[in-house]
């Protein structure tokens, strides 16, 4: 089984994506959903953990051959992260969504020095604006930004769009489409559940 459909099958499984297409979630910008995704939950099964981190190795190893550095986002990404770079024997550092409060107020936690080539793990791509903001962290470091590893991406035509306006490459596991299609194959949706999911993707705040 190709790597997107298999990452597919293990996050429905334990319930880390749960799609509801007539029954939608609330995200917190207040859009309406038929898909909930907390790829945190991965963590809790080893089996799954490390097929996640393999492939993640694997990917970044054809993809970003030069990487020295790798940075996990906060928070769901730092756990992802630190298991590549241990599998990978790199050191690691993650990316504050905010500067600490107090002491140092860090916004990169761990050693990073200029120049250095980094590949940044995250766990879930929506729009990319958050992903992005802890690419920019690493560049005003003067650090070199490889591109960009994640779990799973809901292929949002914006996410594409800002991730080329940042000229950041990136990579996922799995994907909207790929999850559908398997969805679909195992009879977890309907047929006629199709269109309106993919109607979703392409304008997700406009979807009723």
């Amino acid at each position: 089984m190709k790597t997107e459909k298999q990452i597919a099958q293990n996050l429905l499984q334990i319930k880390a994506i749960k799609l509801e297409p007539t029954n939608p979630f609330t995200w917190a910008s207040g859009w309406k959903s038929p898909i909930y995704c907390d790829n945190r939950k991965t963590l809790s099964y080893p089996a799954i953990r490390r097929y996640i981190r393999d492939e993640f190795v694997n990917l970044i190893n054809v993809k970003f051959p030069d990487v020295e550095l790798i940075a996990g986002v906060a928070t769901g990404a730092i756990a992802q992260g630190a298991l590549v770079a241990d599998k990978m024997e790199l050191p690691f550092v993650y990316i504050r969504s905010t500067p600490k409060a107090h002491g140092m107020e860090n916004l990169i936690e761990g050693d990073v020095k200029a120049g250095q080539k980094v590949v940044v793990v995250e766990d879930l791509i929506s729009t990319g604006g958050s992903s992005l903001k802890a690419v920019d962290a690493l560049r005003q470091k003067d650090c070199e930004v490889l591109g960009m590893v994640a779990i799973f991406s809901y292929n949002f035509p914006t996410a594409i769009d800002n991730f080329a306006a940042q000229n950041c490459e990136l990579y996922t596991l799995s994907n909207y489409n790929a999850l559908i299609e398997h969805a679909l194959e195992i009879g977890y949706i309907k047929a006629e559940d199709v269109a309106n999911l993919s109607e979703w993707r392409k304008d997700p705040a406009g979807w009723k």
